[in-house]
């Protein structure tokens, strides 16, 4: 199945998931949608991309149900944000010598998170990192550059997930 994304007309950065027949509402980076993502930008990338792994953190909810790969997140799990790292937009163990972001943290928004096929296949230095389908922020704040979701419209949508599932990310709609 196919996960769509579409942007609102008037917010850039919100937007609504459709995964069969059902709607979710979700946030996007702070600076909307853009067919060229690059580090730091706050934007989501527009594309199609298939869903690699979930990470959850297993001290906070059960594994989620889903044919995806599933890993519990461990507290020194990173990801690599340098750009000119030779591991960028790769896992690390933090401590890490090179900007990483911590994928155990205080907030919630890591507690599920769905690692997308961008800029990994080949890696692009510079052409973003760490973007991931994870749990949104209270009213739907804006994203860095990922698209996220209720926990539990994302726990629903996982379970419907299979190996060949993608996230089509469109551009907004002209109006």
């Amino acid at each position: 199945m196919t996960l769509i994304v579409i942007p609102d007309r008037v917010n850039s950065a919100r937007g609504h998931l459709h995964f069969g027949d059902t709607s979710y509402a979700c946030a996007l980076g702070r600076s909307g949608v853009s067919e060229a993502k690059s580090e730091g930008d706050g934007t989501t990338p527009r594309g199609h991309f298939v869903l690699r792994r979930v990470l959850y953190r297993s001290d906070r909810l059960d594994a989620p149900i889903t044919a995806l790969p599933t890993t519990a997140i461990k507290p020194n799990d990173g990801w690599c944000d340098a750009p000119d790292d030779p591991r960028y937009n790769q896992p690390v163990e933090h401590p890490y010598g090179a900007s990483a972001e911590k994928l155990w943290r205080d907030d919630n928004r890591y507690d599920i998170l769905v690692v997308l096929g961008h800029n990994d296949d080949p890696i692009v230095p510079g052409a973003g990192s760490a973007v991931f389908l994870h749990v949104a922020a209270d009213y739907f704040r804006p994203t860095e550059g990922c698209v996220a979701m209720r926990c539990e419209d994302l726990l629903v949508a996982l379970r419907d997930c299979t190996p060949d599932s993608v996230i089509d990310i469109q551009a907004a709609m002209e109006s």
